[in-house]
């Protein structure tokens, strides 16, 4: 059997309607901003595998940090024990964000940092004999597959056979220039029950809605309002943070700083799976007791697994490289022309940028969903041309790894183009 024949025998592939879908893409290889095919064909990884390749692939800096770190701990149990990458990273990634977010959890995914966060909230207010149940999130949010992050998503889509096991979660409107003031009052009834443990947001840009953005000042206000009423405030930067929306952080645009935060993706450079929670020092305070209950007892068995430690290090050194901060702002660039050039055309609707990130619709006449027919045809499109994107239903969106080359962009741009005028 060929490679697709045992795929379709053994593999189940996620987000997947297999009665549907035809053969999946066959990688072989993959190198730089480049995807090779069995068949020897190129395509560029323009949204940058899923959105965790932040540095291209196969970059021989991470590479090397795996040789070395498997030679030196492979894994280690971390309940009990330590080691210098886990330390090395938590360390520097606690100087990387806001001061008051001094205590890093380690996870194994974006799902997973989310829930930490949702559980830390929630024990913190609890462990003070002060419960509070609720949470508060925007509509069209997305914080993962696990069943609390499922609970704090956008009702409907993904999460249809699984909503009767959620718990109660608010939501507010999603804030535009037109509807800023409703969504702030909408936002001091909510929390001014005092019920409300937490805010959760995707910071400036909700990916799986669309790439829908949001200004840093919308945010600010709504962080307020729930720090008025003792709520916290979470971040959910799996998907922004490392780069993409021009910043380090989305919630370095930001004024008010969140007290909890979630990262992955970009954590490993798209490499290996972790994630991360980080937590002000006042919540981590607040599981310090001589009552062992009052712990936070939560962990997982590859928890700040050493090699993925070594990589997410890897990649803060390449963050730290003038290359990497040029590449980002040459990036943010030519995203600034792609725009224009989108804005100009009759079959795209709401041409947006969020740092590296430029997103659009497809007019379609219909509404905007996930499940448009649009997403197949500029997929099949797409691949035709050697570019790899996976449209959201009718939104396309370009946020490819930061060492691509400005003849590789511009080859992303010319397809995206050709697709468009071709309808």
């Amino acid at each position: 059997m060929n490679l697709t024949e045992r795929d379709k025998k053994y593999v189940w592939h996620p987000f997947t309607q297999h009665k549907t879908a035809g053969d999946q893409l066959e990688i072989v290889k993959a190198s730089g901003v480049t995807l090779f095919d069995a068949g020897g064909k190129e395509y560029i990884d323009a949204n940058s595998s899923w959105w965790v390749n932040v540095h291209g692939h196969g970059h021989p800096h991470i590479g090397k940090a795996i040789s070395e770190q498997f030679n030196t701990i492979d894994h280690i149990v971390f309940a009990g024990a330590t080691h210098p990458k886990a330390v090395e990273i938590a360390e520097r990634i606690v100087e990387k964000t806001p001061g008051n977010l001094q205590k890093v959890f380690f996870s194994d995914n974006g799902s997973t940092a989310v829930e930490v966060g949702l559980k830390m909230a929630f024990q913190y207010f609890f462990n003070s004999d002060k419960p509070r149940r609720k949470v508060v999130a925007l509509n069209g949010s997305y914080h993962g597959d696990t069943f609390g992050a499922m609970s704090v998503g956008q009702r409907g889509y993904f999460n249809t056979p699984f909503e009767s096991f959620f718990f109660d979660v608010d939501y507010l409107d999603f804030p535009t220039e037109s509807n800023t003031q409703t969504v702030l009052n909408q936002a001091n009834e909510l929390f001014s029950t005092g019920e409300v443990a937490a805010l959760i947001v995707e910071p400036l840009v909700q990916g799986a809605a669309g790439m829908r953005m949001y200004s840093p000042e919308v945010l600010d206000q709504l962080t307020e309002i729930a720090r008025k009423y003792g709520s916290l405030v979470i971040f959910d930067e799996v998907m922004t943070g490392f780069g993409r929306t021009g910043k380090l952080f989305a919630m370095d645009h930001c004024k008010h700083k969140p007290d909890i935060v979630a990262l992955s993706k970009g954590l490993t450079a798209g490499v290996m799976a972790m994630g991360v929670t980080v937590a002000s020092q006042e919540i981590y305070e607040g599981f310090l007791s001589d009552d062992k209950g009052k712990a936070f007892l939560h962990g997982h068995s590859f928890t700040a697994n050493p090699i993925a430690c070594a990589v997410a290090c890897a990649n803060l050194d390449l963050f730290e490289d003038e290359k990497t901060i040029q590449n980002m702002k040459e990036l943010v660039i030519w995203g600034e022309a792609f725009k224009e050039q989108l804005s100009e055309m009759k079959t795209v609707r709401n041409a947006r940028q969020s740092g590296t990130i430029v997103a659009f619709e497809v007019n379609t006449g219909n509404e905007d969903t996930y499940f448009s027919d649009v997403r197949e045809r500029a997929y099949a499109y797409f691949l035709e041309q050697g570019v790899l994107l996976r449209p959201l239903g009718n939104t396309i969106f370009v946020n490819p790894p930061y060492s691509i080359s400005k003849t590789e962009y511009s080859h992303v741009v010319r397809t995206v183009i050709d697709f468009l005028e071709s309808l």
